[in-house]
């Protein structure tokens, strides 16, 4: 039973070899080079300084490979949290995002503990599909400021996409070319270099080149070093205290909370679902919250954000020979190393090419491809969530989105739940005149017969109330050998379709009854309200019980 949660780490190194050692240091460092761009282009799209999402690599990305539940994954900061974290940076600091993002460590782990990691999978279709496009469409529009070297000249402060779109329109013409030109250098090294050298990644390259550019040509671009003061070199420093714990911060960041616990699980597990067919293996999902909740605790005490499972980077690692969590470790401590001693050549980097690696991220993640899929193919119900979700991710937030898209598809489910629960009336058949009825029962006199198919539950639960004895009526059968449960609310309705037929005289009597439902109805007391004589194991059984009832 424990074993579900035990890392996959102590798994693996019972048979570990030296060869495999090897594979698993290049992997872990062909993965930190992909990284290091990535961390620091992500954390500046998150409001926060761009040491913040190296930080975050190193920290959780090392706890994540440790305790986690995968041999492969490679956690750090993603492109799904930009827009969240952003947002609360914006509204309420960085003292904001440390209490959101450890209070959903916090909500991870429980997650994992209450065996969590398989429920995640319940998760509809439509709203991932719909809130991941919806991040990479506001994580485009978020970027169109560095790329072009916009100016905002009235010092706005855009939060929402709708005012980032106004503010770039009103400050269009303080465009830099010289900025665009750099960017479109950086997006033609990243579209075309993978085609020529697939062992180094593009981004690292578009970084190189591009910083060699506006270096040598002193051209007037906008980089890290003159948006970011001072860029911090060496070890992650601890960013709390005990003022900053208090029930008021606690209670404001709670939706926050939920919300990064949320993606963090659904990313994580959905990235250790990719890699497992890839390398033909299988996670341990609950030992995987568990470890994503302590890493991202430990993310915000030590300067970083929040964390999650990176599907790009976890496929690059397998790529590479990376088969245990050593490579993933490997990649923190390859960072580490780069923070320590090469932290100060960042401020280097230009703005436009963190921006276009950034509108590559965000192009990769959209799965457009899915997203025209889902319109073209799917009931027009879940088209409804898709385009909702995806609407309220660009024009609202992230926690707006997923809110009313998990509600929405909730009663949607709900609905059609409802419609595949029938209530059917038996007809009486004469054998003799009818050849076709010979497996048909013939019914006692002034007895009805109604068949119950599908879960009875709230949703569904009105149509045991459509049942209306006649006025000759004697005896009502419901038989329920399709219904494998109900709830509270088709209980209460049993007995008030019991109370009604106590009052027209009429005597109920139940057929085949499953053990999710006899449970329920033991437990309310129904079983000795109705009496166990009309409880009947099979139907024969019950219209003989009718049969006896119509003749008193």
């Amino acid at each position: 039973m424990m074993k579900e949660f035990k890392p996959k780490l102590f798994s693996v190194m019972k048979n570990y070899s030296g060869s495999q050692l090897v594979k698993d240091i290049v992997a872990g460092i062909i993965v930190a080079i992909i990284a290091l761009p990535l961390s620091i282009a992500l954390a500046i799209a998150s409001g926060v300084g761009p040491e913040a999402g190296i930080y975050t690599a190193i920290v959780a990305g090392f706890i994540v490979s440790f305790l986690g539940g995968s041999r492969v994954q490679i956690a750090g900061p993603t492109a799904a949290f930009a827009t969240i974290v952003a947002g609360i940076v914006m509204k309420d600091g960085t003292q904001g995002l440390i209490i959101a993002t450890i209070m959903a460590g916090v909500i991870l782990i429980i997650m994992g503990f209450c065996r969590f990691g398989s429920l995640l999978k319940y998760i509809p279709d439509p709203i991932t599909t719909g809130f991941t496009a919806g991040i990479a469409v506001t994580l485009f529009i978020g970027q169109i400021k560095d790329f072009t070297g916009i100016s905002y000249m009235n010092g706005e402060k855009p939060i929402e996409t709708g005012e980032k779109i106004m503010a770039l329109v009103k400050n269009i013409t303080t465009i830099n070319w010289q900025s665009v030109l750099i960017g479109a250098v950086a997006l033609i090294i990243l579209i075309f270099w993978p085609m020529l050298f697939k062992k180094i990644p593009g981004s690292f390259i578009a970084v190189i080149v591009t910083a060699a550019l506006v270096e040598f040509f002193h051209m007037d671009v906008n980089t890290i070093g003159k948006q970011f003061a001072e860029i911090p070199a060496g070890l992650p420093p601890l960013s709390i205290n005990a003022s900053m714990f208090t029930f008021e911060a606690f209670r404001g960041q709670l939706s926050n909370a939920v919300t990064i616990a949320f993606l963090a699980g659904v990313e994580s597990l959905l990235s250790a679902v990719v890699a497992d067919s890839m390398i033909g293996s299988k996670h341990r999902p609950n030992a995987e919250l568990i470890a994503q909740g302590v890493g991202n605790i430990a993310s915000a005490c030590l300067g970083g954000i929040p964390a999650t499972g990176a599907i790009a980077r976890t496929a690059a690692n397998i790529k590479n020979g990376g088969r245990t969590p050593v490579a993933g470790m490997v990649h923190s401590v390859t960072l580490l190393l780069v923070v320590v001693f090469l932290m100060p050549f960042a401020k280097l980097i230009p703005m436009p090419c963190i921006a276009a690696i950034l509108f590559q991220v965000a192009y990769n993640m959209s799965g457009w491809r899915r997203f025209v899929k889902l319109v073209k193919s799917s009931p027009k119900s879940d088209i409804v969530v898709l385009l909702i979700t995806f609407a309220l991710t660009v024009i609202f937030d992230l926690v707006v989105a997923i809110e009313v898209g998990v509600i929405l598809a909730a009663v949607l489910f709900m609905k059609r739940m409802s419609e595949v629960t029938q209530v059917e009336g038996w007809k009486d058949f004469d054998p003799e005149n009818d050849p076709d009825s010979i497996d048909l029962r013939v019914l006692p006199e002034h007895t009805i017969v109604y068949e119950i198919s599908g879960p009875m539950f709230f949703a569904s639960a009105g149509k045991i109330l459509q049942i209306t004895p006649k006025e000759d009526t004697k005896a009502l059968v419901l038989r329920m050998r399709s219904v494998s449960t109900i709830d509270a609310t088709a209980m209460r309705n049993l007995e008030l379709l019991f109370e009604d037929c106590k009052n027209r005289g009429v005597q109920l009597i139940m057929s085949h009854v499953n053990e999710q439902p006899m449970k329920v109805i033991r437990k309310a007391g129904f079983e000795e309200k109705l009496g166990k004589d009309n409880f009947c194991a099979h139907i024969d059984d019950a219209l003989a019980r009718a049969e006896q009832v119509v003749k008193i």
